[in-house]
């Protein structure tokens, strides 16, 4: 029996179905808007993978060109790769959904969209967001959700919810809003020079407007959601764990002093293979999986970190929880090229070149769902193995290569001039030398540098900062106590609990994106995150 309901956000009409399509799979729904309409699915295996240690959450979003009444184009007439575009939405809604998925949860979730209609006018990226959760929500799946998602504009210096293409062209304020009931959890845009005090206003916005969207999918939920399954959670043995701890806690402690990346990672590794040879000393080797004790490192390493930034606000490299690591930078460097620079900021360096072009040297985009047909700036981001100090694929631009140079591309275009005052086309290529936490914000450091090296004659200066978290809770979940950290490490993205991308120049916020790993961030704590990165800037 077909399932129904429909939600109007602000005069926008948004109808979520399910129990037509797809009734095999855990959960599933269309969602339209307009005449846009999708289809989003997820399911989860029934048991888990051997040796399976991470969540293995896959999100596809894909576009069929039937959709908009077209033909694929090519020799085969099939839809092929997915497009930049189609990567990126899979990514906008992966990052929301996956911090919701309880703890040791590691079964296969798949969640797929497919775009079935397009209007031009209603853009399908928020759809999607809000179909993954209605989905994922009336499953079996164990979730921890619903989320709402909603476009933020600014007309006029009036705040609109979900503009559409046209009205977009009007708007200086391009924010991607993902919330909770009652906290944010991802958001991502751009903006042309917006204040912190507005860009906070629009934060708040956003988390009012998607209380419709919210109360509509538990409401489906009611109606249609499936009982959830007892998935087992994989855990560390305990006995493994308080070994661990017992013989190494000290040792990683002392590691995670030194200065040098490589140093404490060597410094580590050692302690982690005579752990190993002990444990099996104890227990047997045919009782000690690899694994077991992988996880086991990394829970002390996180409790380590975490404990003495909470007591000490000192980080592992000796810096205050505001401070910036050392930064140099040099334009110049290369010959022959139109511009190029170099942008260290502790072990962290990026190699960034701009290249001018005319106006056949834009970039074409099949606009299926309506927007722009081309455009004139483009940045592409690399991150080649070797920037870690580690051998692995290279040649493949990856999804989280796209999405970083998607994010080092917004920030600065609203620094370039006018096309009619600067009729060129132009590239930036950032190749990322040296990785120790915030390559994108290093991409956008740079990328200004060499744009300038170039003779571009933009409006002001732009740089970027990542502003990380370290949270500690009651037995409630509320948290009792937080540090921001200003410029992170590799190591406090990996232990920490927030990524929090914001570029800007002196008039005001450009580009920004919010990844966290817990299940929401207060309102309180984010204001402080925009003005501690503001003064960084």
């Amino acid at each position: 029996m077909k399932q129904k309901h429909n939600v109007k956000v602000e005069g926008l009409d948004i109808e979520i179905s399910t129990g037509t399509l797809a009734g095999l799979a855990s959960g599933a729904v269309t969602i339209r808007s307009g005449e846009t309409e999708l289809f989003v699915s997820a399911t989860a295996a029934s048991s888990l993978r051997p040796g399976q240690d991470f969540f293995p959450l896959t999100v596809d979003y894909r576009e069929k060109f039937s959709a908009g009444g077209k033909f694929p184009g090519g020799y085969f007439k099939r839809e092929g790769k997915p497009s930049e575009k189609e990567i990126l939405t899979s990514r906008l809604c992966d990052r929301p959904l996956r911090p919701l998925f309880p703890k040791g949860f590691m079964n296969e979730v798949q969640v797929i969209g497919l775009l079935l209609a397009t209007d031009q006018l209603h853009e399908p990226d928020i759809l999607m967001v809000n179909a993954a959760s209605a989905a994922t929500l009336i499953s079996d799946i164990p979730w921890n959700g619903p989320v709402g998602c909603v476009r933020v504009g600014q007309i006029d210096g009036e705040f609109v919810t979900n503009p559409n293409h046209d009205e977009m062209l009007d708007s200086d304020l391009d924010l991607i809003y993902v919330g909770s009931q009652a906290e944010m959890l991802m958001i991502e845009g751009s903006a042309e020079f917006i204040s912190d005090e507005r860009f906070y206003e629009a934060l708040e916005y956003g988390q009012k407007a998607i209380q419709p969207i919210i109360a509509a999918q538990l409401e489906l939920a009611k109606i249609a959601g499936k009982e959830k399954k007892d998935f087992p959670l994989l855990v560390t043995p305990q006995e493994i764990v308080d070994f661990c701890e017992e013989h190494a806690a000290a040792g990683v402690k002392e590691a995670l002093n030194f200065d040098s990346y490589t140093e404490r990672k060597l410094a580590i590794e050692v302690i982690a293979k005579e752990t190993t040879v002990a444990l099996e000393a104890k227990l047997g080797a045919e009782n000690v999986k690899a694994d077991d004790v992988a996880r086991a490192f990394d829970e002390i390493q996180e409790k380590l970190y975490r404990q003495n930034i909470l007591d000490t606000g000192k980080r592992v490299d000796g810096r205050g929880s505001a401070d910036l690591r050392t930064i140099t930078c040099e334009t110049g460097v290369l010959p022959r090229v139109h511009g190029s620079a170099v942008f260290n900021r502790g072990e962290t360096q990026a190699l960034v070149i701009s290249t001018l072009g005319t106006s056949r040297d834009t970039q074409d985009i099949d606009g299926l769902t309506g927007g722009a047909k081309s455009k004139s700036f483009i940045l592409h981001y690399n991150f080649p193995p070797f920037s870690t100090g580690e051998a692995g694929r290279f040649g493949f631009t990856g999804r989280r290569e796209i999405g970083h140079g998607a994010l080092a591309e917004r920030s600065l275009l609203p620094i370039l001039p006018p096309e009619d005052e600067f009729p060129y086309a132009i590239r930036v290529v950032s190749e990322v030398m040296s990785s120790n936490g915030s390559t994108s914000m290093a991409s956008i450091c740079g990328g200004c540098l060499s744009l300038m090296d170039a003779g571009v004659p933009i409006t002001a200066p732009c740089a970027g900062i990542s502003t990380g978290l370290v949270t500690e809770k009651d037995a409630d979940g509320k948290i009792t106590k937080s540090v921001l950290l200003t410029d992170i490490l590799g190591a406090e993205d990996h232990f920490g609990d927030m990524d929090f991308k914001v570029a800007g120049t002196p008039d005001g916020i450009t580009g920004f994106q919010l990844d966290l790993k817990i299940t929401g961030l207060p309102f309180d704590i984010a204001f402080e995150a925009i003005k501690q990165n503001r003064d960084a800037r």
